[in-house]
C-alpha cells in the first residue's frame, strides 16, 4: 500500500484539501445530470453515489484525524447511507494508507523524545495497520512482541476545525436544525479529543480490562505505561484475525455462538454494571485468536451513562412500558425525545415513529434467548430506517431530537447488532450478563 510522506496540519491546509473534494464531488453531479438524461436513473444515481463515495474517502484519507473519525462513524450507519458510501468508508475502520517510515520515526521522536530503537529492542518502522487517528507497529522488548500506536501527526489539533468543516453535511443528513444543535457536534467533538488522549486510553484500557477479566472467552492486551505517552500507547502485540476476516470464512455455528456470547456479556456487563461502555464496536477493534477467543483492542471511545439517562433509556426497552402509551411518553420526554415547544403534529408524529422504532429495535431485550443471524429482524430494521430517511413528513421538521448521549449508545447498539449478526450468532442469552455481576 502506498504510503504518505506528509499530512496537511494547518486548518488552511485541510480546508483547502476539503474544498479540492467538493469540487470532485460538483463535477460527479454534472455527469450524473446527462447519465441520467441517457441512462437509467437507478442505474446513473448508483454510478454517482460510487463515485462521490470514493472521492470523499480518497480526500479523507489524506487528512485522517477526525475528519476520517466522521467517516468511519457513518459506515455504521448501514440503514442511512447507501450502499457507495458505506462499502467504501468502511476502510477507515482498519485500511488506510499510512505513514512513511522516515514520518513515523519523525513523529515518534517528536512524541517521546526518542528514537524507537533507543527505546526497544527492535521496531519496524512499517505499519502493520492504519486507521483513522493512529497506525501500529510491531517492537519487540527483552523477548516480548509488542503492539506500538503511534497518533499522527496534527490529529488532535485539528479536531474543533475539523468538525466545523463537516458540520453543514451532517446537519443536513440528519435533518439536524435550530440553535440547541450544537450539543449533539459538541458530544462528538469532546469524545475525539478523548480517543487523541493516550495516556486515558491506557487508564480506560486498564481499567475495563480488569473490570472485565472475568467473562468467558474474552481476551485483553496488556498495557506497558512505561513505553507509552499521550500521543503513543504500547501494549501487546495480540495474534488473530480481523472479526470481519473471519466471519467471511467460518462455517462452524458453535464457534459463531461461543463469540457471539461472549460479544455480547461484555457489552450487556460494562453497560448494567460499569455504567459506561467501550463505544467504538467496528469489526476492526475485534480479532479471533487461534484458540477462538474474541480479542478487545483500542479502548479510546469510551461512554459514561450518567443515571438520567440510563435509567429512563432502559426503562423504554421494557415491551410493558412501550405498549403503555402514557409511561411511553412520559419516557419520550424524559430522553428529550419529545420537546415542550412541539407542535402537535410533531408529538403524534415523533411519538407513533419513535414507537415504531422501538418496539422493533428492542425485541432482542424482551426475549431470553435471541437470534441474531435473523435476516428478517435486520431487513425490518433496514427497511425502516429507509423509510424514515426517505421520509418527506420528516424532512419538514425538527429533527433535533434525544438527549445527546443518544449520539454514542445508538452508534454503540447498532454496531453490536451488526457485528453479532455478522458473526450469525443464535441463542444468545439475553440476561447472561447477571450471573457475571
Amino acid at each position: 500500500m502506498k504510503t504518505i510522506d506528509k499530512i496537511p496540519t494547518s486548518k488552511i491546509q485541510r480546508a483547502t484539501k476539503l474544498v479540492s473534494t467538493g469540487a470532485k464531488v460538483g463535477v460527479n453531479y454534472l455527469k450524473y445530470y446527462g447519465d441520467k438524461l441517457l441512462n437509467n436513473q437507478d442505474e446513473a444515481k448508483d454510478r454517482l453515489n460510487k463515485n462521490n463515495a470514493s472521492d470523499i474517502y480518497d480526500g479523507l484519507k489524506q487528512l485522517k484525524g477526525s475528519a476520517l473519525k466522521v467517516a468511519q462513524m457513518l459506515s455504521m450507519e448501514k440503514s442511512i447511507l447507501p450502499q457507495a458510501y458505506v462499502e467504501k468508508f468502511s476502510l477507515a475502520q482498519f485500511s488506510v494508507p499510512p505513514l512513511s517510515p522516515p514520518l513515523v520515526i519523525k513523529t515518534f521522536k517528536k512524541y517521546f523524545g526518542k528514537h524507537p530503537n533507543e527505546l526497544f529492542d527492535t521496531f519496524n518502522a512499517t505499519s502493520v495497520n492504519a486507521a483513522s487517528i493512529g497506525q501500529v507497529h510491531i517492537a519487540t522488548k527483552n523477548g516480548k512482541k509488542l503492539a506500538v500506536k503511534i497518533q499522527y501527526p496534527g490529529v488532535a489539533e485539528s479536531i474543533t476545525s475539523d468538525l466545523a468543516m463537516v458540520k453543514p453535511v451532517a446537519m443536513s443528513m440528519f435533518n439536524i436544525k435550530g440553535n440547541d444543535s450544537d450539543k449533539y457536534f459538541k458530544e462528538v467533538e469532546d469524545k475525539l479529543i478523548e480517543e487523541t488522549n493516550y495516556i486515558l486510553e491506557l487508564k480506560q484500557s486498564k481499567e475495563i480490562a480488569l473490570s472485565c477479566s472475568h467473562i468467558t472467552n474474552l481476551e485483553f492486551p496488556n498495557y506497558y505505561e512505561n513505553y507509552s505517552s499521550e500521543r503513543i500507547i504500547t501494549m501487546d502485540y495480540m495474534q488473530g484475525e480481523h472479526l470481519s476476516e473471519f466471519t467471511a470464512h467460518n462455517i462452524s455455528q458453535e464457534k459463531s455462538n461461543k463469540l457471539g456470547q461472549a460479544l455480547w456479556d461484555f457489552y450487556m456487563f460494562q453497560i448494567h454494571t460499569l455504567k459506561k461502555v467501550h463505544a467504538d464496536p467496528h469489526p476492526g477493534n475485534f480479532l479471533i485468536s487461534e484458540k477462538g477467543k474474541l480479542i478487545v483492542l483500542d479502548f479510546g471511545c469510551i461512554k459514561s451513562l450518567p443515571d438520567q439517562f440510563y435509567k429512563p433509556y432502559f426503562e423504554l426497552a421494557k415491551k410493558g412500558n412501550i405498549n403503555n402509551r402514557k409511561i411511553f411518553k412520559t419516557k419520550l420526554y424524559e430522553l428529550e425525545i419529545l420537546r415542550e415547544d412541539d407542535t402537535e403534529e410533531e408529538l403524534v408524529f415523533f411519538t407513533n415513529m419513535f414507537h415504531e422504532m422501538l418496539s422493533l429495535f428492542t425485541q432482542p431485550f424482551n426475549q431470553d434467548i435471541f437470534d441474531f443471524s435473523d435476516s428478517d429482524f435486520f431487513g425490518k430494521i433496514s427497511a425502516l430506517g429507509e423509510q424514515y430517511a426517505k421520509s418527506t413528513d420528516l424532512k419538514k421538521m425538527n429533527g433535533n431530537r434525544g438527549s445527546k448521549h443518544f449520539i454514542y449508545i445508538n452508534r454503540t447498539f447498532f454496531g453490536l447488532y451488526n457485528l453479532l449478526f455478522d458473526l450469525k450468532a443464535q441463542n444468545i442469552r439475553i440476561n447472561n450478563y447477571l450471573k457475571l455481576s
